[in-house]
């Protein structure tokens, strides 16, 4: 009986995933996902715990695969992906998220939610250019794996930024667009083969389906566009 792969992302990538492995399920072998918080995907590789694919933004997955924990010829650009700007349910937000709504909608904010990942420390850097850092008491990190969207619910947050991919979809958040790529260039997710994959040939081909042009539709449906690199990411 074939083993079955597993697949360790980050949260950002969790829904697309699940969809993209379900399409690969049904051609007879069998892969499950599992998504943390990415440093804690990261800790988890280094600890030495053994994965047949990982998918993890782009610096990250390839300072793991220069440290040996993924191989380094496999990996490959899997999607890019927006930072959002969300709010609370029926709370008053603009209409356009150029720079000047984006200033006046995070002047007016007590609580800015940020995530620990990629977007998160993006966001940070941004808002240190507005005169905006954590010494203010505004900034409120989400806990790894939780997201953003949950302060906004609870009220714990008056505006928050993550990926896309990751507000969609979510109860008690409405999503005001996407931060222009002027401000925060997209996040690039990478996807490569963990060394001491269970069955190497499976997870070259669930990696294959990943990149695939087929893929294309469902990334974007989950708030991501397609990787741009084609060939091994060097």
């Amino acid at each position: 009986m074939a083993a079955t792969l597993t697949v360790l992302s980050s949260m950002a990538t969790r829904q697309i995933l699940t969809t993209l492995v379900a399409g690969f399920n049904t051609t007879g072998r069998t892969a499950t996902v599992l998504s943390v918080g990415g440093v804690d995907a990261a800790k988890r590789l280094r600890s030495g715990e053994t994965f047949d694919v990982v998918v993890l933004a782009s610096d990250a997955l390839l300072s793991l695969a220069d440290d040996g924990f993924v191989v380094r010829n496999s990996v490959r650009e899997f999607a890019r992906s927006p930072t959002a700007v969300a709010v609370p349910a029926a709370a008053p937000h603009p209409r356009r998220c150029d720079e000047t709504a984006l200033r006046t909608l995070v002047a007016g904010a007590m609580r800015i939610g940020l995530s620990t990942g990629p977007s998160g420390k993006s966001m940070e850097r941004l808002l240190n250019s507005w005169g905006i850092n954590h010494s203010s008491g505004r900034i409120v990190q989400a806990p790894p794996g939780v997201p953003v969207a949950q302060l906004l619910a609870r009220g714990e947050a008056d505006v928050g930024f993550q990926q896309l991919s990751e507000l969609l979809g979510e109860p008690g958040v409405e999503i005001v667009g996407t931060l222009p790529e002027t401000l925060l260039p997209l996040t690039v997710f990478s996807c490569g083969i963990g060394q001491g994959a269970v069955d190497l040939a499976a997870a070259q081909d669930l990696l294959a389906w990943l990149v695939s042009s087929d893929a294309t539709l469902l990334k974007r449906q989950g708030g991501m566009e397609p990787g741009m690199a084609l060939q091994p990411i060097d």
